[in-house]
């Protein structure tokens, strides 16, 4: 952090302290010593198995021993060695009765393998209060919870409406969240305090007038059982949750609704497609629309933040005291026993690294009921969605699952350019508090001052800049809470905000701050067809006449520095208002440009969009990226959007459209001699072309134009030349025009784009 950024902390920790001291909630939690951990052992060295949802545990038994889990019919479907912790796990089992574990060739307990059926009602009633609280769910596992009341508030205010975050981040930890937030600004971080990517559970729904339920997934804090990464009994854990937290006194209406970001927004979207009965509406920020989208990007592993994000998750599942998360460390020395007994399965959570490398296709048996996608087409419950359309981190591809949701008519999606922290954009975060106040506290939305305030405080905090303000309540004097969901309900369902940080007026460049947007009634928009179709032509010219012809490249992985930061994992840096990035020109032969005229009038690009290159390679398969920029007038040139492909992963299937290249990726075949079809789908795209730019696309090696994504692409060396067919019935890009969209706010300059990196335009060895 630079001298610059160290004093802006300082001053943020003083100005937060004086304004958040009225808005801390301070919490003092103790253990629900009345509930019950894992599964105790019944005959020593034996232990007890389990049935979990597809799966079976066994704890308590002899270290070392050898173990067989054996069916009702005697068939053995499961094998190993007791850990070192007395646990054992088997996955992907069929549902039943009669299972049974043979520790040292002694037969234990039976017991049932769960299904996805709903546990009996009874399974839910349990009392949890304000404070740390251990949840049971359907099979014996207990999962760590961090109730909060409203700002303010207690017991004897409620019920209140109430909402529940669910991830596996250190999110149950029962320490105050600000001065958590306020410590690790100044680099002094308590292990008490839940992470700041958890404020939405920890202090904004509190703050907002609801009592939130911080739950940690299985694997994860001080949770028990085995972590999962999105596997089945996770999913349906939060279905429990769900149905537990509803059934308490406090609750208002007895429902609830989930909200988060990241983690425990990409959770919301599993849970929900559960369908339970108690759940009233989801609020999902920042999600990916399928866990292979962002860990192989195009079919190439994303070695950046994909993997450092499953390292990490690795690191968290290790047992405490010795590893895992800060908190639970600190929980067992001060004498937590349940947290203590529930490490006892941590030696048999996934190994997600292991996983990933298994899997270098999408195998539709792991990554299925992973997908956000597959189970958002089962979601019934209004849906309030947000996301940045160049988010470092999931990735912007979050779109794909729009269309997952058609058939549910309460759906508002907000997208809008800049990182993964913009999902909370203060124009975003206002219709997310009204959404929660008419779909789950069930009253008319009115002014909080209190939200208003902590936004420029968690903005600075976070991105260096205050934002816009909070506006909590557009039509207050609605009168009645029909009226007031009519109202909302006139929001589009997809609004699109154009122009993040583009400093207009007196916002200064970075700034948290949209100055238009537009509406549109599904994605893509219908008005976008079957794209713009822009030849990629001799001499680096795009979309103009011209012959045919070829042209030839030398793509280099190592030609550019990998990324425009040097950030592979969680950073607050690429969520600055002008991040210090490094986005390096295109050298020598190492990728090819292709540049249009300038645009006679404003040209609005809503979409996914495709490079349909016809494509031969001296090589087997090559690696490309595609970029998307603009080349303004005044010779800079801004970045708008990428997309990748592994070319020997070319193939598309049926669903495919002029605009999606949509592929199964799951067979890989090497290229033919000569020229073949290689469509790189591009991420979905957001933005205006002024009236005099340019519109460019570059193709080259994987890296070099993406903040934390980085690319498992062969070395070349410059060795392997692909070569392009231009002109008719050569290579073409398809973008998704809006017919006469013209851009409503003033052009700016570039580097304030939030998201978008910004340089000085250099024409690529061919031209463009």
């Amino acid at each position: 952090m630079s001298r610059g950024h160290r004093s802006v902390g300082k001053r943020l920790v003083v100005r937060a302290t004086i304004l958040l001291c009225s808005l801390a909630v301070v919490v003092t939690g103790g253990v629900l010593t009345s509930a019950v951990s894992d599964a105790a052992p019944t005959t020593s060295g034996v232990g007890r198995g389990a049935g979990s949802v597809t799966q079976a545990y066994l704890t308590g038994a002899t270290p070392g021993a050898s173990v067989v889990l054996r069916d009702a019919a005697g068939t053995r479907v499961g094998a190993g060695h007791v850990d070192r912790l007395g646990s054992f796990l088997v996955r992907e089992l069929a549902p039943g009765g009669g299972y049974r574990f043979e520790v040292g060739g002694r037969s234990g307990n039976s017991f049932a393998v769960l299904g996805e059926a709903p546990p009996p009602t009874a399974q839910f009633g349990q009392a949890l209060r304000p404070g740390m609280n251990y949840i049971r769910v359907r099979d014996g596992i207990t999962l760590a919870a961090m109730v909060r009341l409203p700002v303010g508030k207690t017991l004897a205010d409620g019920p209140f409406p109430t909402l529940v975050e669910y991830s596996g981040y250190q999110i149950a930890a029962p320490g105050d969240f600000v001065l958590g937030a306020l410590g690790s600004l100044a680099r002094q971080p308590d292990p008490r305090s839940p992470a700041i990517s958890t404020m939405l559970g920890g202090i904004i729904g509190p703050t907002a007038g609801f009592a939130t339920v911080n739950v940690a997934m299985r694997g994860s804090g001080c949770s028990g059982g085995a972590f999962g990464l999105f596997d089945l009994p996770t999913t349906y854990d939060g279905y429990d949750v769900v149905e537990t937290v509803a059934r308490q006194p406090w609750v208002a209406h007895h429902k609830v609704g989930m909200v988060g970001i990241s983690f425990s927004g990409i959770s919301q979207i599993a849970v929900a497609g559960t369908r339970p009965p108690s759940l009233a509406a989801i609020a999902p920020m920042s999600i990916t629309d399928d866990l292979y989208s962002t860990g192989f990007p195009g079919g190439i592993f994303n070695t950046g933040f994909a993997n450092t994000w499953l390292a990490e998750r690795q690191r968290d599942a290790a047992p405490a005291p010795a590893g895992g998360q800060p908190y639970p460390r600190v929980a067992i020395a001060d004498g937590d026993r349940i947290c203590a007994d529930n490490q006892r399965l941590r030696l048999q959570s996934v190994d997600a690294e292991r996983l990933v490398a298994d899997n270098p296709t999408r195998t539709p048996s792991v990554h299925d009921h992973r997908s956000p996608s597959w189970w958002a087409s089962r979601i019934t419950v209004p849906v309030y969605l947000a996301g940045a359309l160049q988010d470092e981190q999931t990735g912007p591809q979050w779109t794909a699952i729009i269309p997952r949701l058609a058939h549910n008519p309460n759906v508002w999606v907000k997208m809008i350019n800049g990182s993964h922290f913009d999902s909370t954009h203060p124009q975003i975060l206002g219709p997310w508090n009204e959404f929660l106040d008419i779909f789950v506290a069930h009253r008319v939305p009115t002014p909080k001052p209190a939200l208003t305030a902590l936004g420029p405080v968690l903005y600075e905090a976070t991105s260096g800049t205050p934002g816009r303000p909070i506006v909590t309540a557009r039509h207050p004097d609605a009168g009645s809470l029909s009226r007031a969901r009519t109202l909302f309900a006139q929001d589009p369902r997809i609004q699109v905000f154009f122009g993040n940080g583009n400093g207009t007026g007196t916002v200064p460049p970075g700034n948290m701050s949209a100055p238009w947007s537009a509406g549109f009634s599904s994605w893509p928009p219908a008005s976008v067809g079957d794209g713009h179709r822009l030849a990629l032509g001799v001499g680096g010219t795009l979309g103009g006449a011209g012959g045919s012809g070829e042209v030839s490249f030398r793509p280099d992985p190592s030609a550019r520095p990998a990324g425009t930061l040097d950030v592979t994992g969680p950073s607050m840096l690429p969520w600055k208002a002008r991040p210090p990035y490094d986005w390096a020109p295109i050298p020598g032969q190492a990728g090819v440009g292709f540049t249009s005229a300038p645009q006679q009038t404003d040209t609005t690009v809503v979409g996914p969009a495709s490079l349909d290159l016809r494509l031969a390679s001296s090589a087997p398969d090559t690696d490309l990226q595609a970029t998307v920029s603009e080349v303004r007038p005044d010779g800079r040139e801004q970045l708008v959007t990428t997309g990748y492909l592994r070319a020997s992963l070319r193939a598309t299937d049926d669903a495919a459209t002029a605009l999606h290249p949509a592929r199964d990726w799951l067979s890989p075949q090497p290229l033919p001699s000569g020229f073949s079809t290689a469509r790189i789908s591009l991420e979905p795209i957001a933005y205006t072309f002024r009236a005099g730019s340019r519109i460019r696309v570059t193709v080259t090696a994987p890296g070099g134009d993406r903040t934390s994504w980085r690319f498992d692409t062969p070395a070349t060396g410059g060795r392997i030349v692909d070569t392009l067919a231009l002109g008719p019935g050569g290579s073409s890009l398809v973008l998704p025009v809006v017919p006469g969209l013209r851009a409503g706010s003033p052009s700016a300059p570039c580097e304030g784009l939030r998201g978008q990196p910004c340089r000085v335009y250099t024409p690529a060895f061919n031209g463009g």
